[in-house]
């Protein structure tokens, strides 16, 4: 037998040993399962068609000559042949693209199962079973609910007790930080707070009615003080009624479709931080679709407890 032919049936040989050693031993055999069986069919139909080109083309290269019409263009003396397509190659083109678009449109169409779909579904499930089951959860309980849904999702960033670790997030024990409003007041913000899109202007759009005036360097400091401080005291009194009322209230606690509130956290302003991520000083927060609306909601619960 040609040594080329022999080296082929011993490879193919080993190859399905190799696969069913492989089936009987790593996976526990066939055990009915179809799966296995259309894999391994699909493995020995592989190492026998490799099998079978490889010695063919190798064979054909080993005694084959050329032959036909040169073209008329060469490199350096290199020619080539004037060869029609072979039907065969012709045949399997036209075969697989006709493959192609049957799988895509009616085998397996784009837009039916998928992993990623049945995961979506599978949690669009899961989700309406929690909010059915909890949806009557409040008080403590809620808050109780938050403070798990906080330790699993958010405390590495902002840390065990919310304290935001040195800097790395915001302090949820406090409403708001002077840097993050001077932050605002200096670059404007679009945070969707409000659950919508309701841009606050930069410094040159904050006009004091009293001045008439774009803010100063001097009031930016002096309102930066005054709503850290939870709006207490008097520095910064005079610009927050001049500047900011219109939008966030004389208490600060915001102003339905216009500004949020300034003075502690609610669930409709910590709801949309979750579900629509935040930019401020310390960099961006992103936003967290992966939990449900009651989740969102026990959350905010539990980060309000926190400045009470």
């Amino acid at each position: 037998m040609n040594k080329l032919y022999l080296g082929g049936v011993i490879f193919a040989a080993f190859m399905l040993l190799f696969t069913y050693l492989s089936v009987s031993s790593s996976h526990g055999g066939f055990n009915g399962d179809i799966v296995n069986m259309l894999a391994v069919t699909g493995a020995i139909a592989l190492v026998m068609i490799s099998a079978f080109v490889v010695i063919k083309y190798v064979r054909q290269m080993q005694t084959d000559k050329a032959s036909g019409d040169l073209a008329d263009e060469n490199w350096d003396g290199i020619g080539e042949f004037k060869n029609s397509l072979p039907t065969g190659w012709a045949v399997m083109f036209l075969l697989t693209m006709t493959w192609g678009m049957w799988y895509l449109t009616v085998g397996y169409p784009v837009n039916s199962y998928s992993q990623i779909g049945e995961y979506n579904e599978d949690t669009k499930v899961h989700n309406e079973k929690f909010e059915a089951q909890y949806k009557d959860i409040t008080g403590k309980k809620l808050v109780d609910m938050g403070e798990s849904v906080f330790i699993a999702e958010c405390k590495v960033c902002h840390g065990l007790k919310a304290d935001g670790i040195g800097g790395r997030a915001a302090d949820l024990n406090h409403r708001i930080a002077a840097a993050s409003v001077k932050h605002v007041l200096q670059n404007g913000s679009n945070n969707q707070l409000l659950g919508m899109e309701m841009p606050m202007p930069d410094r040159n759009g904050l006009i004091n009615a009293t001045t008439s005036m774009p803010i100063t360097d001097a009031e930016i400091e002096a309102l930066a003080t005054y709503v850290s401080k939870g709006l207490t005291g008097t520095v910064g009194a005079d610009v927050f009624a001049a500047t900011c009322v219109m939008c966030h209230g004389a208490d600060g606690k915001g102003v339905d479709s216009m500004g949020p509130n300034l003075k502690e956290f609610n669930t409709t302003l910590v709801t949309n931080i979750l579900s629509h991520g935040k930019k401020g000083s310390i960099g961006t927060m992103p936003k967290f679709d992966r939990l449900n609306a009651k989740q969102k909601e026990a959350v905010s619960a539990y980060i309000t407890s926190l400045s009470k």
